[in-house]
């Protein structure tokens, strides 16, 4: 369903897996991946986002790296340049409002590592109204986001309980930035799930009720950006 893109960003190009739903008028979202990189799991991601009405991009923010170890992702991770991130994000949000398919507004979802960074999209760009956050896994003081910047914007974060549920601290610290912002949150939690519940190439964590009852709730949050049909 989808194609490979390239795009502008921090004066370079990006690359980014691009999935379209075949429809005009659509809301735009951005798929933020795990440690591992841009995978078939996260391509997939982005294309059923395209068959429930979205125009999606998953921007490879490893420039052309992924693995399936552990180890090596861990090196990924840590090597990521949090301002490159940053940048690739921010373009891929202009590459969406730029595109003729979309005419509602941009949200930003992200699994893991992702689950952060789509938390701190909103900071990032005016476009992006929305971020929902799976299991984040970065710590804020990494980031430094500029939590004002949520003010009238949306975030969802999908708690498990491996990490500490919604009552771990680096979850009630987003929670409590984006609310005295002036921005709304919801925090759902998933008892007894462990870190990538929603990864179905991870049988050892993934969990299909959760990811289903997951799932739900994301479209629901980036379905209200569909733009008002009067």
């Amino acid at each position: 369903m989808g194609t490979n893109i390239s795009y502008p960003s921090n004066g370079d190009t990006a690359e980014a897996y691009l999935a379209l739903p075949g429809v005009a008028g659509a809301p735009g979202v951005i798929v933020l991946h795990e440690w591992w990189g841009l995978t078939p799991h996260i391509t997939a991601i982005a294309d059923r986002f395209a068959e429930a009405g979205f125009v999606a991009v998953a921007p490879d923010l490893y420039r052309g790296e992924s693995t399936a170890n552990p180890e090596t992702a861990a090196r990924l991770k840590e090597a990521l340049p949090l301002d490159r991130a940053a940048g690739d994000i921010a373009g891929a949000a202009d590459l969406l409002a730029a595109h003729p398919d979309v005419t509602g507004e941009i949200g930003a979802v992200g699994f893991s590592i992702g689950g952060s960074l789509a938390l701190w999209a909103p900071t990032l760009s005016d476009r992006i109204t929305a971020g929902v956050g799976f299991y984040p896994s970065i710590r804020w003081s990494a980031l430094r986001p500029d939590w004002s910047r949520y003010a009238g914007k949306h975030a969802v974060i999908h708690c498990c309980e491996e990490d500490g549920t919604s009552s771990a601290e680096e979850v009630r610290a987003a929670a409590s930035a984006i609310e005295g912002a002036g921005g709304t949150v919801k925090l759902y939690d998933y008892p007894g799930s462990r870190h990538s519940f929603f990864n179905d190439d991870h049988p050892q964590s993934y969990d299909r009720v959760d990811a289903v009852t997951a799932w739900a709730r994301t479209i629901e949050t980036v379905r209200r950006l569909a733009p008002t049909v009067v």
